[in-house]
C-alpha cells in the first residue's frame, strides 16, 4: 500500500480530557503531613489508653456532655438542612460533621450502655435513627463534592 507510513502503530484519542487535580498549595501540604504525624503518634496512646484505664469511671458533668452532643447533632441536622434545601454547596461540610456527630453518638450509647435494657434501647437508637441519619448526611456530603463547581 501505497502511502501507508505510519498507520502501522494505532494511537489512542482520548474521548475527553481529564483535568488534572491541582497540587495543593504548600502550606496544605505541610498541614496534611502534620496531621498525618500527629495520626500516627496517636498510635502508641491508644495502646496506654486500652491497658491502663480503669473498667468503669463516674464523670461529674454526665448530663452536660450527653445534653451537649444532642444539641451539636440538632444543629448540624437542621444546619444540613437548611442549606441542602436552599441548594448551598456548604451543606457537605455540615453534612460531613453531622454524619461523624451521629457515629461517635451510636458509638458511646452502646459502649456505656448498662447491660440489659439500656444496652437494647442504645442498640436500637444507633440502628433506627444515629447510623441511618449518619449515612444520609454521609451520602449527601459525597455526592455535593462529587459534582464540579
Amino acid at each position: 500500500m501505497a502511502g501507508s507510513e505510519g498507520f502501522d502503530r494505532a494511537e489512542a484519542i482520548p474521548l475527553h480530557e481529564e483535568a488534572e487535580e491541582p497540587r495543593p498549595a504548600r502550606g496544605t501540604r505541610r498541614a496534611g503531613w502534620l496531621l498525618v504525624a500527629c495520626g500516627l503518634a496517636l498510635l502508641p496512646w491508644l495502646y496506654v489508653m486500652a491497658t491502663c484505664l480503669p473498667a468503669t469511671a463516674t464523670a461529674a458533668h454526665w448530663p452536660v456532655a450527653w445534653v451537649g452532643l444532642d444539641a451539636l447533632e440538632a444543629l448540624g441536622l437542621i444546619a444540613t438542612g437548611l442549606l441542602a434545601a436552599c441548594g448551598d454547596r456548604r451543606h457537605a461540610l455540615a453534612a460531613a460533621a453531622t454524619a461523624t456527630l451521629l457515629v461517635v453518638d451510636a458509638w458511646f450509647d452502646t459502649t456505656t450502655a448498662a447491660p440489659g435494657g439500656d444496652f437494647a434501647t442504645a442498640v436500637a437508637m444507633a440502628l433506627g435513627s444515629e447510623l441511618p441519619l449518619a449515612a444520609l448526611c454521609g451520602r449527601l456530603a459525597l455526592r455535593a463534592l462529587s459534582r464540579p463547581a
